[in-house]
């Protein structure tokens, strides 16, 4: 009798294993989410949509972002990005060049600080740790800000620089993985352009090189300092490509595979899975996604041959493009069709279709995801 006492407390804590595992399980539930920016040039929002585990989107509002965007296209990749913490969302205003900065919480998003953008136009912005960057198609600059711990931007001196010029046409920053280094991509010019960061967040000189493909436009890192470049080949019939490119901490980029078709028109927005097993570019003239394979040397391979390893439907425009954090599902906006398309991916790379969620503003942009 006198044992009964802890046989009941194990069979308690056994019991209470599974809840507490649904606990975190609906904790991380409550948190998965889908951003997208109005980019209305009457006052830019967020509108943000809760994923439900099978990749499914319902609306959970709509924030103002306090500055204004154009009310269409900006040929751009990552005016929408959250910090690698999940913590902060970042969204450019091209309208009313500025930045604006929401702390995500629990119940949404709260805009907490909105700085110029250190030009005109931003189109593209990005984030490591508390160093942000924003590129300015506008005036041909990037500009860099601190993100204070209580949610400040505050512009840092001496870090604006140009890019190769005037005119560029330029389409995404982003760091590196370890913030050694930033990547832009140059539309009009077909250049890729890096910058070294110092330890004080600043950056060098650009540095100039060629892009593999012409119209380079979207990108994303995968594995050992690797980045999958897009390439639109000025929206050409069936042309699009991708190229692999190793970014090395001085900034110089080696390529590693050379324009691999999609078969496609206009290959524009980039993701790589977090495994950097695939990598997928959204054709937006072909309402379709391509998906590569990416083997450990970094080359590509397409994982269909006709390059449709799924279809966005007649007329639909594919523009960007994000992956929830589980790795589980692939999101992409469709411009033209003005909704939002899930699909799950598979172990072989292969997506099937889930479900899409319409009702946006035509001119939407950007897409983030955790």
């Amino acid at each position: 009798m006198k044992r009964q006492p802890m046989l009941w407390m194990a069979i308690a804590a056994i019991a209470a294993l599974p809840a507490t595992h649904q606990g975190a399980a609906r904790a991380e539930e409550s948190l998965a989410a889908v951003y997208t920016m109005s980019n209305a040039s009457s006052g830019n929002r967020i509108l943000a949509f809760h994923r439900a585990p099978n990749g499914t989107l319902t609306a959970a509002g709509s924030f103002a972002t306090g500055g204004l965007g154009t009310g269409g296209g900006l040929g751009n990749q990552g005016g929408l990005t959250l910090s690698g913490n999940d913590r902060w969302l970042l969204a450019v205003n091209a309208g009313s060049n500025d930045l604006s900065l929401f702390a995500t919480d629990d119940d949404g998003l709260r805009l907490v600080d909105k700085a110029p953008s250190g030009g005109t136009q931003p189109v593209s912005v990005t984030i490591h740790r508390d160093l942000v960057y924003v590129l300015n198609a506008g005036s041909d600059n990037v500009s860099g800000f601190r993100l204070r711990p209580h949610g400040k931007l505050t512009p840092l001196v001496g870090s604006t620089r140009p890019l190769s010029g005037s005119g560029t046409g330029p389409a995404q920053v982003q760091f590196r993985p370890d913030g050694r280094v930033l990547v832009v991509t140059e539309k009009a010019t077909n250049l890729i352009v890096t910058y070294a960061v110092d330890e004080d967040g600043r950056l060098g000189p650009p540095q100039l090189q060629a892009s593999q493909g012409a119209t380079p436009f979207g990108f994303a890192f995968g594995n050992r300092r690797r980045v999958f470049v897009s390439e639109a080949f000025g929206g050409a019939p069936d042309a699009s490509a991708m190229s692999s490119y190793r970014v090395n901490a001085d900034g110089t980029v080696h390529l590693v595979s050379p324009s691999v078709p999609t078969h496609q028109t206009a290959a524009c927005w980039v993701v790589v899975t977090d495994n950097g097993r695939f990598a997928y570019t959204s054709n937006t003239g072909s309402g379709s996604i391509s998906g590569y394979e990416i083997d450990e040397d970094g080359a590509l391979t397409l994982l269909n041959a006709d390059g449709r390893t799924a279809d966005t439907g007649a007329g639909s425009a594919p523009t960007d493009l994000a992956l929830s954090e589980n790795g589980r599902f692939l999101f992409v906006l469709n411009s033209g069709t003005h909704n939002i398309g899930a699909f799950r991916i598979r172990a072989s790379g292969q997506l099937q279709p889930v479900a899409l969620t319409g009702g946006l503003p035509a001119g939407a942009n950007g897409l983030a995801a955790r």
